[in-house]
This record gives C-alpha cells, structure tokens and sequence, in this order.
C-alpha cells in the first residue's frame, strides 16, 4: 500500500496531483466539520453564557449580547495570528493573551453553568467551548500550513507532453 505525504518524494507528478486532491479534500471535510461543531457548540454554549451573565445581575439587551463577545474574541484573536502567520509577521502578543483570555472566559461561563450540578456537570457544561475552540484551532491550524504543502503537477500529468 502507497502513502502519500508532503514529507515523502513524489516522482510522478499525478501522485503530486493526487496529493493535492486528497489535502484539499481533507481541508474541506474538516472545515464542514467545525461549522457542523461550532454551530452546535456555539448555540449551546451561547444559552450557558447567557444564562451565567442574567443570574448575575444583567437584564434585557446587556445580556444577550454578552455572551457574543466571548467567542468573538476568540474568533477575531485567532484571524490576527493567522493573518500574521500567512503573512511571515510575528504575532502581536496581545492576540495570544486575549486568546487565552476568551477560551478561559468561555470554559469559566460554561463550567459555572454546570456547577449546580457538581464537579461532572461542570465538565459537562464546559464540553461545548472545548469542541469550538479545539476544532476551530486545528481548522485554523490547517489553513495557516495549507500553502506551504501545495506543489505543481508535472507536465506529463497535466498532458502536456
């Protein structure tokens, strides 16, 4: 059995060309994936956060906004460090920190939802951010390396002899 990997030397250009295929295949069962995911994740995880922010005190409005600000900052710190990956620049620090902030603030709103329900409940009330955040990250992780893996079919391939 023949394993295609960017890593091995592919002589024949169908095989590059084939490879090519297979990872732009992966890309995009992937991506189906993480929208399949995040939008199960970010529905749930929306209403624990929710109802986190109205039991401490915020009404109307206030709080059903809130909870979007989460896992936007999560999303917008995760295109700043793909943009500077794809770009060669170094990542801002602040992306990192307020990465790190947002998924703590999402495992801490989701957790803190479950908690009345004991230590398993919190774990279980947490799962929905891990899967967003986790599968976005890997996502992310798939388009920021994508370009670097690409190669060009030979002419023979193509039929351009």
């Amino acid at each position: 059995m023949t394993t295609l990997t960017a890593s091995s030397r592919l002589t024949d250009g169908c095989d590059v060309a084939m490879a090519n295929a297979i990872d732009r295949l992966l890309r995009i069962s992937t991506a189906v994936a993480v929208l399949a995911v995040a939008s199960v994740a970010a529905y749930v995880s929306y209403w624990h956060a929710y109802a986190v922010v109205r039991t401490h005190g915020e009404i109307g409005l206030t709080a059903r906004l809130e909870p979007a600000t989460i896992d936007g900052l999560v999303y917008a710190s995760s295109m700043v460090i793909l943009y500077a990956a794809r770009h060669g620049s170094p990542v801002p620090r602040l992306a990192r920190w307020l990465l790190g902030v947002g998924i703590a603030a999402t495992l801490t709103a989701n957790m803190a939802q479950g908690w009345s329900h004991g230590p398993v409940g919190a774990v279980v009330a947490s799962w929905p951010a891990v899967s967003l955040v986790g599968s976005y990250e890997l996502l992310v992780w798939l388009i920021r390396t994508s370009g670097s893996l690409e190669r060009e079919p030979s002419a023979k391939c193509l039929g351009e002899d």
